[in-house]
């Protein structure tokens, strides 16, 4: 692993460390966008049944917040449910954009690897292409073994950089769909959630 690090010259090293990161935030984001640690299937019903029963309490209500992204979303609401519709979507709304936020971490910086990983490659190239060539303006152009050993090692970096920016594109859009369809359950479960306190949805159908 190192000797092909260092066949390919300096560019594979910033290559080197867009993959950790990327791998790094991969693995971050599988464990963290899990569907039962932001939008748990049985939270609104279990919402529900205790304010069928009137046992919402406070401390209840507190034990939610910061325990799922959805659960934070619901502790707002059921907090300033006593302050009317407006103020309940208000609250719902502000805590929405705090989880959609946490969700949504990490996603530029693995955009931007997968954006600057095949850059960084053909840069690798590039330079490694200059060089050759003036090794051959010093050599001559007869010596065909240097002339393919020296291509050779300059699209080592090209390979790496693909290596890298593909895997890191296909898991960023594989996370941001995810973030999307948390997003519309969450949306959907809340908007639930004010419907049943404050009856239906006013004109704009907004929750």
């Amino acid at each position: 692993m190192l000797a092909f690090i260092q066949t390919g010259g300096f560019f594979m090293w910033p290559i080197l460390a867009c993959s950790i990161i990327a791998l790094t935030i991969i693995l971050e984001r599988f464990w963290t966008l899990r569907k039962s640690s932001i939008a748990p299937k049985t939270l609104l019903s279990e919402v529900m049944t205790r304010l069928r029963d009137d046992r919402m309490t406070l401390d209840y209500i507190r034990s939610m917040q910061g325990k799922t992204g959805l659960a934070s979303i619901f502790a707002a609401g059921l907090l300033n449910s006593k302050h009317g519709r407006s103020a309940m979507k208000e609250s719902v709304q502000e805590a929405a954009s705090h989880v959609i936020h946490e969700l949504e971490r990490f996603m530029n910086t693995l955009g931007t690897i997968a954006a600057i990983s095949p850059l960084l490659g053909l840069l690798g190239t590039v330079v490694g292409m200059i060089k050759v060539f003036s090794v051959l303006m010093e050599s001559g152009a007869g010596n065909t073994a240097l002339l393919a050993g020296g291509i050779s090692e300059a699209l080592l970096t090209t390979a790496a950089g693909l290596g890298v920016a593909i895997p890191a594109l296909i898991f960023h859009r594989f996370f941001s769909r995810r973030i999307d369809e948390l997003v519309v359950t969450m949306e959907q479960q809340s908007t639930k959630l004010v419907d049943t306190l404050h009856g239906d949805r006013d004109k704009t159908g907004v929750a």
